[in-house]
């Protein structure tokens, strides 16, 4: 429905209108983007429905989706996006402006003719800023600056050489030229989607203060794992300096995570671990700040090539990743649902690409929804772990994007971090990834007492961050460094080498602030109350050896020795956060067992609900299960414990359960309800018939009908109410 009102009557709307779905109309805790107008067959029901792009029909877009219950934010390109009216100009298009390698090519976004990877330059950033004065006042409570992006391999633009000449003040070098060059010219580009995001949040925060309203900043952002893997620079972690960002959308599926890596010597996807990772580095830029993150995971992929098969099974590797992170209960929970549910892929995993296609299969629809009912319940907080020791981080920094491309790119498989932290992981320790620019923060080393460190594919910023390790090591930590000081970016012009006038290396400063020779560090070394261990090796060359991985497990067992306390190695993982139970057995690992799970169970990953007593998980598998037990133990007798369906209001009234579900049309309702007794009848408010089943051994009934696009009404009644 067109509603061709203007944007200042859009804002009024919004601020008068009533609260989505019967709850909190600002609640941001689930998402999704999307550019098409409301239809039914995308209406999932969460919170927050970000509108993408800014263009003629934005404001009915925006009204419309509002209309229907969902909070609504807005999202767009910084680095591209359809700006035709700035890059189409008299003289042709603005070519100057777009990401240009040595060749000469332009850097485009997708298949793209008209739309390039800009630079940010200072006409560009105030371009961006009238942009989407229309959606600031469509009174939009967020809005969300997505991908700034600056492809390694460019740098040869004249904007580039432009801005290079202002930071700089010298003349620009082209990046192939010199290990030098190329670190420098990725430093500027860090720098200026740094500068223009701080412009354009500024601008916004002021404007809405006008407007006497109040807007989050947020950048949804592949992570530095995955840019520094796909070759890219973004500000990532530098941008929790500018005061006007409220937080990030962590851009985590299965197109990041299926990138292949390096392990025990042997390449390939381990989507699973490479999504454990990732999701660890996005929390680990905003944990000290207390500012907002988002996981994100897609139920399909950027490439439409793939199997519904293979769809689901690397989402499910994803999603269950991201649950692995209890502090975390924010989420995205897909970008574009008119692709997923609306869209047509191919059957079979074999030759995909000429394969027949089809639309979503009805039962992959129906797990889809009651994963994302079930990321609409996962709060925050405490969580139970059943893992290999706790307390481990590898150290990690935005400089490792600074290094990737000619004229000594560092290794394609970004072995200098996997190497250090994929052997302790698969050992079924749950490593966290700790921000290397965030140690000044002193909350940021508090959870840890081993780090593992390498200055081979990155580098230190500041001074400052050796003097924070090195007091955490005096206070009782203990460091790993591993490293043999090979890497040719050791040499760029910077703090540790006295803008290159000596052959210092970065970590040299390190072992002077910590008082040790690292010669005489190969086993565990005293440093005051901690200790160091240096392990004069390349972690990228450890993941090319079948022994690689054991000899990063052999330090840590050292440290742990050398301290008295016990390391615990196994092949899965498993926390609980309150009824959920997330659990990965892992391949690669310490033992080829499988995770054998007993209890009463709801199978989120199956979408008929089964009821499951006994759970045997195989090495490379993964499973997500409601605890019906654990849910008897806190007293509570009845509860919607899975649906394939928003879920909302429940509560017990008179004797009767009532609660609502809402999802989109063409898919099923399906439903586990944990109950004291069987009911004497359910019924809907309106709609379609339902069909439910009593299952006496675990108290529940099962029940499924068609979703409507609205709320339905559902009532439990027990036996001996009245008809």
């Amino acid at each position: 429905m067109k509603l061709g009102v203007s944007g200042f009557v859009i804002g009024v709307v919004l601020a008068l209108s009533t609260q989505a779905f019967g709850g909190d109309p600002s609640r941001d805790k689930t998402c999704f983007q999307i550019f098409a107008p409301y239809n039914e067959a995308v209406d999932i029901g969460s919170d927050m429905a970000v509108v993408y792009g800014v263009d003629d029909t934005f404001t009915d877009r925006v009204a419309h989706w509002h209309e229907k219950g969902y909070a609504v934010g807005m999202m767009t390109g910084i680095a591209w996006g359809n700006y035709d009216d700035y890059y189409a100009t008299p003289n042709g298009f603005r070519k100057d402006e777009v990401q240009t390698d040595k060749d000469g090519k332009l850097f485009m976004h997708g298949n793209s003719t008209t739309v390039g990877y800009n630079v940010p330059t200072p006409a560009y950033v105030e371009y961006m800023k009238k942009k989407i004065d229309p959606a600031i006042d469509a009174g939009v409570q967020a809005i969300y600056f997505e991908e700034p992006e600056y492809w390694a391999q460019t740098g040869w633009s004249p904007a580039f050489k432009k801005e290079w000449e202002r930071l700089y003040n010298e003349p620009w070098q082209a990046p192939d030229s010199s290990v030098d060059a190329q670190y420098r010219a990725s430093k500027l580009k860090y720098t200026l989607y740094f500068e223009a995001l701080r412009e354009v949040t500024h601008y916004i925060k002021e404007r809405a203060k006008v407007l006497g309203r109040t807007i989050e900043c947020h950048v949804p952002t592949h992570t530095l794992i995955n840019y520094a893997q796909w070759r890219i620079v973004s500000p990532e972690s530098h941008l929790m300096d500018i005061p006007d960002m409220d937080g990030y959308i962590a851009q985590v599926w299965t197109g990041t995570a299926r990138t292949p890596n390096r392990y025990a010597g042997v390449r390939k996807s381990r989507t699973f671990e490479a999504a454990f990772l990732e999701y660890g580095q996005a929390l680990s830029m905003v944990r000290p700040t207390g500012r907002k993150v988002w996981f994100l995971a897609d139920p399909v992929e950027d490439d439409p090539n793939h199997s519904w098969n293979d769809y689901k099974r690397n989402y499910e590797c994803t999603l269950l990743a991201s649950l692995m992170w209890p502090e975390v209960d924010r989420f995205e929970v897909m970008p574009w649902p008119d692709r997923i549910f609306q869209g047509q892929y191919p059957k079979v995993d074999l030759d995909a690409k000429t394969s027949a296609r089809e639309g979503i299969p009805a039962d992959y629809a129906t797990e889809i929804l009651t994963l994302i009912n079930a990321l609409n319940e996962m709060d925050a907080g405490e969580a139970t772990y059943d893992t290999g020791t706790r307390g481990f981080g590898v150290l990690a920094s935005d400089t490792m994007m600074f290094q990737r491309a000619a004229p000594q790119p560092s290794d394609p498989e970004l072995g200098a971090f996997f190497g250090l932290a994929m052997p302790l992981l698969k050992s079924g320790i749950p490593v966290e990834v700790v921000q290397l620019e965030n140690v000044l923060n002193p909350k940021t080393l508090e959870p840890y007492h081993t780090l593992l460190l390498s200055y081979e594919g990155q580098k230190p910023l500041d001074p400052r961050y050796h003097e924070a390790l090195a007091a955490w090591v005096k206070t009782g930590g203990t460091l790993i460094y591993v490293g043999d000081g090979s890497d040719p970016y050791n040499h760029v012009r910077e703090w540790w080498n006295q803008q290159g006038a000596n052959a210092a290396k970065p970590e040299d400063h390190l072992f002077q602030q910590l008082g040790v020779n690292p010669e005489n560090c190969t086993a565990p070394t005293p440093v005051e109350k901690g200790q160091v261990l240096v392990l004069p090796a390349n972690p990228a060359a450890l993941t090319e050896k079948a022994d690689g991985a054991t000899r990063i497990v052999d330090a840590v067992k050292a440290t742990t020795s050398a301290k008295g306390t016990p390391l615990k190695l196994q092949n899965y993982l498993k926390i609980q956060r309150g009824g959920y139970v997330i659990a990965a057995a892992l391949n690669e690992s310490v033992s080829e067992a499988p995770l054998e799970l007993d209890g009463h169970f709801v199978d989120l990953f199956d979408p008929q609900l089964a009821i499951v007593n006994h759970k045997t998980i195989q090495p490379d598998e993964r499973a997500l299960l409601y605890d019906i037990d654990w849910l008897r133990r806190q007293k509570t007798t009845t509860k919607v414990v899975a649906a394939s369906g928003r879920v909302r209001n429940e509560r017990m009234e008179d004797g009767v359960f009532r609660f609502s579900v809402r999802g989109p049309v063409n898919a099923m309702a399906r439903m586990r309800i944990a109950l004291t007794a069987k009911p004497r009848q359910i019924r809907l408010s309106e709609g379609p018939d339902l069909a439910w089943e009593w299952d006496a051994a675990s108290s529940t009934a099962w029940m499924e009908f068609p979703h409507q696009a609205r709320d339905i009404a559902v009532e439990v009644l027990p036996d001996g109410a009245p008809k």
